[in-house]
């Protein structure tokens, strides 16, 4: 048999021939990756978003992120393209000044933080107007792919720079690179208005132009004030409408409307609000108001709530809206710098009180709160300038007290004289007649009361609205802008409140006094009780208890400002009226002055004189003889 021979060439053969299928397969494997890794680098860009870094993705990962992006092409269309821009979607820029301070999100391009700086809240905490998602700024619009789009949703690309010393933010939501819808804000140095635009750069073909574009703004209104009750009650969504009429909402409970050319709409709390206002008019608003404070028991962090729902025009397909936000307090002498009319926020009184606030008032406390620092002082001395101002009406009113009560017994003797229901006509007009010949008139007494009446008014308007006595201390009260607590009770008292406030009694006892003092006043102009008549002196006596109550019980969560100013007004008053009474009225005087008027003859009667004598001589005949026939027929 043949013995077989190791052939040493075919073994190399052998190794030559694996050594090249290593080599193919080594070589063969990373080629097909790269092929891979670029295709999926293709559809990424493709479909809006960047291209992977090299080196650093695995082949699993890009695939994902395809299959990412081509959800997001499906779920944003046109927007897609903002989504894939590598911009923190939970991130945020700020913007501030000397007095305010703005956090603005890139998702939905608002602002999520509006810090107050200089002030703070009633437990001396930061004050914020915004914060914690208490607000959204939105738009909601159709597109051409016949989506629905919501910016409240979508991710905004910030981008911060200066516009001479002003700071100004651009958030874009894109479509491509120069195609876009923005938001601008730009804030002064030491100013609590922000120019704030609205505007979109070739969205043309991208907005559905035939579907309305809402702007939706909701504002749950903080509590800041340590009386929520007060606060809630000074908190309203106020707005200007066509012919910059001013109206607000109710402030007593839920409340809305459509109005139309709303120009600007304010979410007003009591020392603070924030305003939105529109270079030109919305055509239509729908506003509405809900309160959420009910009672004590109810929501400690929010008043109310707010929302404002209103169409914007496109212009050739675009957005282009230009608008101002105020972010800050309601100081009437700021707001009114602003050329606005926002100014109106601040409730100083209708028609005269608040023409009085406004041209009387305000610049009397601007002046004596730039002399003196103490805000209770100046209560204090504002008070007495108005009161010296209204002195003459005190003196004249209790003159022709003083003439009526010289004149009360000859007009009993007239009542004595015509007694009973068929001499009415004939007492009332002897005593009319007496009255004249003496000189003196009923109204001589009334209209200087009127007069006064609406400086009281103007002034239960004005001290609520100052904010300069917000958290300033006087005496034992830490805020003359709420109450003065002295004794905090473990119950409630319906209407009365948990507290017992120390101003408030102060100027009830002042007030029971003053009314005491002016109801013998009043007894002295008043004609003797005549039958059928109601009987006045009881009337007044219920009056001099029902009004110190009243103010004691409504006043008490009141500002203690407020209070202050009627304790010392009252005071200041019954001072008035005594050294009236005691140093300058002489009665013995007055009495021969009405002599020698009784003397003197009578002036002719003027027309409107002479038809009131006969209509009372008509109505005196009518009655005689309706007591004939009344007679005949017994």
């Amino acid at each position: 048999m043949e013995e077989k021979k190791f052939d040493a060439n075919s073994i190399i053969g052998f190794l030559l021939l694996g050594a090249i299928m290593l080599w193919f397969m080594y070589t063969n494997q990373p080629e097909e990756q790269i092929e891979e890794a670029t295709s999926t680098e293709e559809v990424a860009t493709q479909e809006g978003f960047p291209a992977p870094t090299e080196g650093n993705l695995t082949t699993q990962t890009v695939v994902s992120d395809s299959i990412a992006s081509i959800e997001a092409q499906k779920r944003l269309g046109s927007f897609a393209y903002s989504a894939g821009l590598n911009v923190e979607q939970e991130g945020t820029t700020v913007i501030e000044n000397d007095v305010l301070k703005l956090t603005v999100a890139n998702k939905g391009g608002q602002i999520v933080e509006a810090l107050v700086k200089n002030y703070k809240s009633y437990d001396s905490l930061p004050l914020y107007l915004i914060k914690d998602a208490n607000a959204s700024f939105n738009l909601n619009f159709g597109t051409t792919s016949n989506r629905t789009f919501n910016t409240k949703d979508l991710v905004f690309q910030p981008n911060l720079t200066k516009n001479g010393e002003n700071s100004v933010l651009s958030m874009r939501l894109k479509v491509s690179e120069s195609n876009y819808l923005e938001y601008r804000y730009e804030l002064k140095p030491n100013n609590y208005m922000v120019g704030f635009a609205v505007r979109s750069v070739g969205l043309g073909s991208v907005i559905n132009s035939s579907n309305k574009i809402n702007l939706n703004y909701q504002l749950k209104a903080f509590r800041h004030e340590k009386s929520m009750k007060y606060e809630n009650q000074m908190t309203a969504l106020i707005y200007e409408k066509e012919g910059n009429k001013k109206d607000d909402l109710s402030i007593s409970g839920d409340d809305s409307e459509q109005e139309s050319q709303v120009s600007w709409f304010a979410f007003k709390q009591h020392f603070f609000s924030t305003i939105l206002i529109a270079e030109t008019p919305f055509k239509t608003a729908n506003l509405a108001s809900q309160t959420l404070f009910k009672d004590e028991a109810t929501d400690k962090v929010f008043t109310k709530n707010f929302e404002v729902s209103a169409p914007i025009e496109l212009n050739n397909g675009e957005i282009n809206n230009g608008f101002s936000l105020f972010i800050g307090p309601n100081d009437y002498s700021l707001l009114s710098s602003y050329d606005k009319n926002i100014e109106n926020v601040v409730d100083l009184g209708w028609g005269i009180f608040g023409w009085i606030n406004k041209h009387a008032f305000i610049p009397l406390f601007n002046l004596l709160g730039g002399l003196i620092s103490n805000y209770g002082l100046v209560i204090i001395l504002m008070t007495i300038v108005v009161r010296i101002f209204m002195s003459p009406l005190v003196y004249k009113s209790y003159l022709s007290s003083a003439r009526m009560k010289v004149l009360k017994p000859e007009m009993t003797a007239i009542n004595e004289k015509y007694p009973g229901k068929d001499n009415a006509m004939k007492r009332q007009q002897e005593t009319m007649a007496l009255q004249r010949k003496a000189g003196v008139s009923m109204m001589a007494g009334c209209i200087p009361a009127l007069l006064q009446m609406p400086v009281f008014f103007a002034l239960f308007r004005f001290f609520p609205a100052a904010i300069d006595l917000r958290q300033q201390g006087f005496l034992w009260a830490d805020d003359l802008s709420s109450y003065d607590s002295v004794f905090q009770l473990p119950f409630t008292i319906p209407f009365y409140g948990d507290h017992v406030s120390l101003f408030p009694i102060l100027a009830s006892v002042a007030i029971f006094f003053y009314m005491r003092m002016s109801q013998s006043q009043q007894m002295n102009m008043q004609q003797p009780a005549q039958e059928g008549m109601p009987d006045m002196q009881k009337m007044m006596k219920m009056m001099m208890y029902f009004s110190p109550i009243m103010m004691l019980v409504f006043f008490n969560s009141y500002g203690s400002g407020l209070s202050l100013y009627y304790f010392v007004s009252n005071l200041l008053t019954i001072t008035i009226m005594l050294v009236i009474k005691n140093f300058i009225i002489d009665e013995d005087k007055i009495h021969a002055q009405i002599q020698e008027n009784k003397k003197r003859p009578e002036k002719k009667k003027g027309k409107f004189r002479q038809r009131m004598d006969d209509a009372m001589k008509q109505a005196q005949e009518q009655q005689k003889v309706q007591q004939k026939q009344g007679k005949k027929k017994k």
